[in-house]
């Protein structure tokens, strides 16, 4: 690859990067669910990075949004680790299928990180918050947390990002070709 196309590459993961941080704070809870789980869109633009750069830069783009949410809100680590994980689960398996069908992939896609964070959540996150928040509640509830809380979540956060991308991927597709040829 030349310098001028890696210098491109790199351009772009910059910008959607930014875009995707600056999206973490436009959320809004869902009124049936935990007021802590909130909606966001800020996995568009890595999802649009998975298309224009690959796989490895669309997790480039979701580890430097959730390092940029740390810097802002440490005292919330648990936050961003989740959001990492459950981010780079959706976009690997988009890539893993996306060449066969990109709804399939897309709807694959939000049923991994449904599976994988509702794992991660009842092994491994939720008791650390319960442990670094000191709220004992957590580890006494987690079957309830998970299957009342975050298989729900993650399964309308995966559909809405994925009809979002559907919607807005097709327009952006020739100026992103364009500016980035």
């Amino acid at each position: 690859m030349s310098s001028i196309n890696r210098t491109k590459k790199l351009i772009l993961i910059s910008m959607l990067s930014a875009v995707s941080f600056v999206l973490m704070f436009l959320k809004f809870p869902l009124p049936f669910l935990p007021p802590y789980l909130t909606i966001d869109f800020s996995d568009l633009p890595a999802l649009i990075g998975l298309f224009t750069v690959g796989p490895a830069g669309a997790v480039i783009i979701e580890l430097i949004k959730n390092l940029l949410n740390f810097a802002v809100t440490p005292a919330d680590p648990i936050g961003p680790i989740a959001n990492f994980i459950a981010g780079s689960s959706f976009l690997l398996t988009v890539a893993l299928l996306k060449k066969k069908n990109v709804w399939l992939a897309l709807l694959t896609g939000a049923l991994v990180m449904t599976v994988v964070m509702s794992v991660m959540n009842y092994f491994v996150l939720l008791p650390m918050y319960g442990m670094i928040m000191n709220l004992s509640d957590i580890t006494t509830n987690l079957k309830t947390i998970v299957t009342a809380g975050i298989i729900p979540f993650n399964i309308i956060k995966g559909l809405l990002v994925s009809i979002l991308f559907v919607l807005i991927f097709r327009p952006l597709l020739p100026v992103i070709e364009k500016r980035f040829r």
